[in-house]
């Protein structure tokens, strides 16, 4: 018994180093997407992070930022990530060798999991997900142990400790409750029908679980003292705390705040895809072989039931409340991190599955040292092979795109300018930069969406020196509530300042527009009196090659935020062009014809400097050849701009296939050639 125990222990240590060794060289070592700013953020400033605050991922994000000083702090708290990535891991395999014993099956469990892409990927940056596949791994090595255990004080010391990480975990994610409500149910039975439950006892289990949530209490301790410069909420009050627990913001028991929805089963076909494309079919077949034999084992067969239980229940009610659009890639990478709870059990039943396999060959046929062989074997190739096809993905050790955007945009504000942000992408990742890495301390941030919670105002404004603030939020539907303010209002309040929005202003609130107006300014929004005098040339002159960024078009998964953040940057080497274009159509008095010219030579401009650009520069110029000649111009050539016109129509197309304005498009050209035609033949007639 003693002999196998260390060896469980020294498979289980061997398994978490070559983990180890695996993920520190691929850890990002800079800012990355998502909400990882933020979670950075949150650790240098002692703040409070989104609902549900994750204390825990706070304060050991802190600490990590803190023992590795001369590292930056994105790259303390990256690697902490794969620590407890690896950890994982290792509490995977000591639950399979505590179920079966150390064999092949054990390092199967820990291994799959380890270089499965998600895992793999979610591990190499500052997330949450890998301390709740921490948390994860503890209660399955936990419930084996209980299980496994020998006499009822073993079984009572294991129930504590279980009752603590219960409360503990869900101190970190909340889906985590789809488990613990299933452990919970399958101790006390146990306990139970053993006899061994008492009300004593009861009180002593719930106390430890309540000990667990113990670290909520730095939410309020945090909120009071409100010496951080970035976090959200309110929690010095009872409602504010519950509200931020419970998630009421985002919506309780959901993933965002949207009306939108998934049909269950489409969120289980997606669910199933993923499995079969990251974890493979032969382990789905292994597990499934897992659940099957160990149902003739007395010794796992609680235990593999039990797993299958959660499996069903976690996989059932995340598909039923996962309200994202899962058809947008974005928004299927936010929804597949979450399947990480799940592939966790499945591993795990992967592993059960190769061992009892193995065990039943070799009670049936002999040769146990040949199956046992195989299985190494089997395992080894496995893992292999799964390194080999996911370590370009998930190696982002020179994956630096989100962190040099956020650099880029705070580059190119003017000084002392307040930077009004919306979305994860650009608010996280300046906010990172300006607090944590004091980039650009001169100006102010902004959060478009958390102005218009009530909290706002009152708790970092303190933080947000010369910025004035004419109520308490901001609302864009009902500005005239009390103690609210329009969009218009606040402008108004702080014209001593530039304002910039990024990217783009939140719905509902058109009163700007009758006293401001927004030029482009790369990605950002340049909101300025509709009354200051706008001169294209020089605005043009400015925000050409406003950004330094050589990143290739179209150059990552589509459902990464480095993705997004390249195709923002992209994009707005346009953004001049088309506001030119846009303002020149609203135009009836002279000038027209000058900003025209001015929108076609900007266009040309870009898209010959580029071999491989997004599709709607083809069309944008397309458009803008044709109404320079619409316009008079007498500068260039008519047969060139139709010309000009009909090429990048016709590039469009081939580029966009499911356009609906295509058949439009094709009429376009049909015209414009027909035009060109009559123009060349007159020019034959002509003397």
């Amino acid at each position: 018994m003693f002999a196998a125990q260390r060896t469980s222990w020294i498979m289980t240590g061997t398994t978490i180093a070559f983990v180890v060794a695996l993920y520190v060289p691929c850890v990002q070592r800079t800012v990355p997407g998502g909400d990882s700013g933020e979670l950075i953020t949150t650790a240098c400033e002692l703040g409070v992070a989104h609902p549900p605050g994750y204390p825990i991922f706070t304060l050991l994000a802190r600490l990590a930022v803190c023992l590795l000083p001369s590292f930056s702090p994105a790259y303390s708290v990256n690697l902490m990530s794969s620590l407890l990535g690896a950890a994982a891991c290792g509490f995977l395999c000591i639950t399979v060798c505590r179920l079966a014993g150390p064999d092949p099956g054990a390092v199967l469990a820990g291994g799959l999991f380890a270089v499965s892409r998600l895992s793999w990927q979610w591990s190499m940056v500052a997330e949450v997900f890998t301390l709740n596949n921490l948390f994860v791994g503890l209660l399955f090595f936990l419930t084996a142990s209980f299980h496994c255990a020998e006499n009822a004080t073993q079984r009572r010391k294991v129930a504590r400790w279980g009752a603590l990480c219960c409360g503990l975990g869900l101190c970190n994610q909340h889906t985590l409750v789809l488990y613990v409500l299933v452990i919970i149910s399958w101790v006390l039975y146990r306990l139970f029908s053993l006899k061994e439950l008492s009300l004593h006892k009861l009180l002593s289990l719930g106390l430890c679980f309540f000990a667990g949530f113990l670290p909520y209490i730095y939410l309020p301790i945090s909120s009071y003292l409100n010496t951080a410069r970035w976090s959200w909420g309110d929690q010095t009050t009872l409602s504010g705390l519950l509200t931020h627990l419970l998630r009421a913001e985002y919506g309780t028991f959901s993933l965002a705040k949207t009306e939108s929805s998934v049909s269950l089963t489409a969120m289980l076909q997606a669910q199933l895809d993923h499995c079969l494309a990251d974890l493979s079919l032969p382990v789905l077949v292994l597990a499934g072989i897992g659940i099957l034999l160990s149902s003739w084992d007395r010794k796992c067969r609680s235990v593999s039931w039990l797993l299958t239980a959660m499996l069903l229940v976690y996989s059932l009610f995340f598909a039923w409340r996962a309200n994202l659009d899962i058809s947008r890639p974005l928004l299927l990478g936010v929804v597949e991190r979450f399947w990480l709870q799940s592939d966790a059990a499945v591993c795990v039943l992967a592993g059960l599955g190769l061992s009892r396999t193995h065990t039943e060959l070799e009670r049936r046929l002999g040769y146990g040292g040949v199956w046992k062989t195989t299985g190494w074997v089997f395992t080894a190739a496995l893992l292999a092979h799964m390194v080999h096809t996911n370590h370009r993905d998930c190696d982002q050790s020179t994956n630096s795109v989100v962190e040099r955007f956020g650099r880029e945009l705070l580059t190119s504000i003017p000084k002392d300018s307040i930077i009004l942000t919306r979305g994860d992408l650009p608010g996280n990742s300046m906010r990172y930069l300006h607090y944590c890495q004091d980039v650009r301390p001169d100006v102010r941030l902004v959060d478009q969406e958390m102005l218009t919670y009530s909290w706002y105002v009152a708790k970092l404004a303190p933080h947000l020196p010369g910025v004035h603030f004419p109520g308490r939020w901001w609302d864009p539907v009902s500005p005239e509530e009390k103690d609210s303010f329009s969009l218009e209002q606040f402008l108004s309040h702080n014209t001593q300042r530039d304002v910039f929005t990024c990217i783009g202003l939140s719905d509902g609130d058109p009163s700007w527009e009758h006293s401001f107006t927004r030029w482009p300014l790369g990605v950002c929004d340049y909101l300025v009196p509709v009354k200051r005098q706008f001169h294209p040339e020089q605005w043009a002159q400015r925000t050409r090659n406003i950004y330094n960024w050589s990143e290739p078009h179209d150059s990552f998964h589509p459902a990464s935020w480095e993705r997004v953040a390249n195709e923002e940057m992209w994009q707005a080497r346009m953004k001049t062009a088309f506001f030119l274009f846009d303002l020149a159509e609203r135009m009836q008095a002279d000038g027209r014809t000058r900003l025209f010219e001015l929108s076609y030579t900007l266009y040309k401009e870009i898209v010959e400097a580029h071999s491989d650009y997004p599709p709607n520069w083809d069309k944008n110029l397309a458009l803008a050849c044709e109404r320079l000649l619409r316009s008079g111009h007498r500068g260039y050539n008519p047969d060139s701009l139709l010309t000009c016109s009909t090429q990048h129509f016709s590039l469009y197309l081939e580029k966009e296939l499911t356009d609906p304005q295509a058949p439009a498009i094709r009429s376009a050209i049909t015209h414009l050639l027909t035009e060109r035609d009559r123009l060349r033949q007159s020019r034959k007639q002509t003397p």
